[in-house]
Formats: structure tokens, sequence, C-alpha cells
């Protein structure tokens, strides 16, 4: 098991690895304002997607995402 420093390390440099750090320290003021239920979002995603289209939704993001930082 890792560290709570640890994590938010972790976390942090995904979201500026995908995001950039602009857009990272956005995220975290947006979480930090807003009252936010990962476990609800999370059921609710699961309910209206199927697997298959999370993966394409997911791919997709992930394919503009790596076109914007070139």
């Amino acid at each position: 098991m890792i560290t709570d420093t640890e994590i938010k390390t972790k976390g942090m440099q995904i979201l500026s690895d995908y995001l950039g750090d602009v857009e990272a320290e956005r995220f975290i003021a947006l979480i930090q304002r807003e009252p936010f239920d990962y476990t609800k979002w999370h059921q609710e995603q699961d309910d209206s997607m199927t697997i298959e289209e999370l993966s394409e939704h997911a791919m997709a993001l992930r394919k503009k995402l790596e076109q914007t930082t070139k």
C-alpha cells in the first residue's frame, strides 16, 4: 500500500501529463469548489454506458489528448 503523499504526487503527475499544468490546477480547483461524490458519479456512469461505449469514449479522449500535446 502506498502513502497518501505518494497517491497525491502520482495523481498530480498523471493530471499534468494528460491535461497540462494549467488545466490540472483548474481541475483541482473545480473539485475543491464543488461538492463531488466520486462513488455516485462512477455508479451513474456505469449505468449510462456499456463497456464498449466507455472504452470508445476513453480511447477517443486519449487520442485527442495525444494530438493536443504534440
